[in-house]
């Protein structure tokens, strides 16, 4: 058997220095590095302006991420627009809005958000201030739903693109030296798959995961018997563990599950009945956060990864 002394972790570091994963390091002497495969990446001044939008002529900005907020006031910098004290901000979530006091004075007569993280649930207050004129802010991607409803609803807006999710690619000379390599989504397989197209596995051990143990755990079912609702929020997860796991964060989960079901939507995968009804179903867990788990149940991913990276390093002392 090979020894395992370095293990690839396609995740952010954790941010908790008590993380499961550094008990590992101590106790087997191996180094784990973590580098997601993902990113998001904001467009160039240039590539914004190749969309010929004039920021001056709007009044108004939809959010639906704080990573539409960052890149909007990092355009606004870079191409010398200076936001007016006058303008007005629409988003999904109270968590979004308050993510603006990064920029901006949090004013109560100019921010505006939603509850449930829909964008229609802001139609009532958008159609109330009928007099601006919106900047929708979004990610390169096709015609989303939130556009759908914003013309059903007569909105004036425009869409921006501003931002785009890219695989995080090595750099060129960049060591791989590892003798683990641990996934958490087909995301990060294609992102090994473009960086090192003639990879081959060799000696190296993979760490990658299914949905059965996944729909026991979360909805106490079989994955033969999930909803398309509950097939979303599971892949969700996958994404960023800790921080989408409903065990840790309820809405986090749900508005990266709606994220998922909004580009199945898009892609055709799903019509729009099935799409609303999705987004509409109520989940019912196996736990909830108030039952204390949040500080003491890991992710199933993440507890899995551990257990069967522990078990391989044992095996091997």
């Amino acid at each position: 058997m090979v020894k395992v002394n370095k293990i690839l972790v396609s995740q952010p570091r954790p941010s908790s220095d008590k993380s499961p994963y550094f008990d590992i390091e101590k106790k087997y002497g191996v180094e784990i590095v973590f580098r997601p495969f993902i990113k998001v990446e904001g467009l160039t001044s240039k590539e914004f302006r190749q969309q010929k939008i004039s920021l001056p002529e709007h009044t108004a900005v939809i959010f639906t991420a704080k990573s539409a907020i960052d890149h909007f006031f990092r355009i606004a910098e870079e191409t010398r627009f200076n936001v007016p004290e006058t303008m007005k901000y629409f988003c999904t979530t109270e968590a979004i809005a308050l993510y603006l006091q990064k920029y901006t004075i949090y004013r109560k007569r100019k921010i505006f958000f939603g509850k449930s993280g829909k964008l229609d649930d802001l139609i009532p207050q958008i159609t109330k201030h009928n007099g601006e004129k919106y900047l929708y802010v979004v990610s390169e991607v096709q015609k989303n739903d939130g556009e759908s409803v914003l013309e059903k609803n007569k909105v004036n807006y425009t869409r921006a693109v501003m931002y785009r999710t890219v695989s995080n690619d090595f750099q060129e000379g960049e060591a791989f030296d590892y003798d683990m390599l641990i996934f958490f989504s087909p995301t990060g397989i294609k992102s090994l798959q473009k960086n090192f197209p003639n990879f081959e596995q060799g000696d190296i051990k993979i760490g990658c995961f299914g949905v059965q143990t996944a729909a026991q755990t979360y909805f106490g079912k079989d994955v033969s018997e999930l909803s398309l609702a509950e097939c979303a929020s599971i892949v969700g997860i996958t994404t960023l563990p800790t921080y989408y796991d409903p065990f840790y964060n309820r809405q986090n989960n749900k508005e990266r599950q709606e994220t998922i079901l909004r580009e199945m939507y898009e892609q055709g995968y799903i019509d729009y009945t099935q799409y609303r009804q999705a987004v509409e179903e109520e989940l019912v867990f196996t736990h909830t956060p108030d039952e204390g788990y949040t500080q003491e149940i890991m992710s199933y991913y993440t507890e899995t990864v551990i257990d069967d990276v522990t078990q391989d390093l044992m095996k091997q002392k």
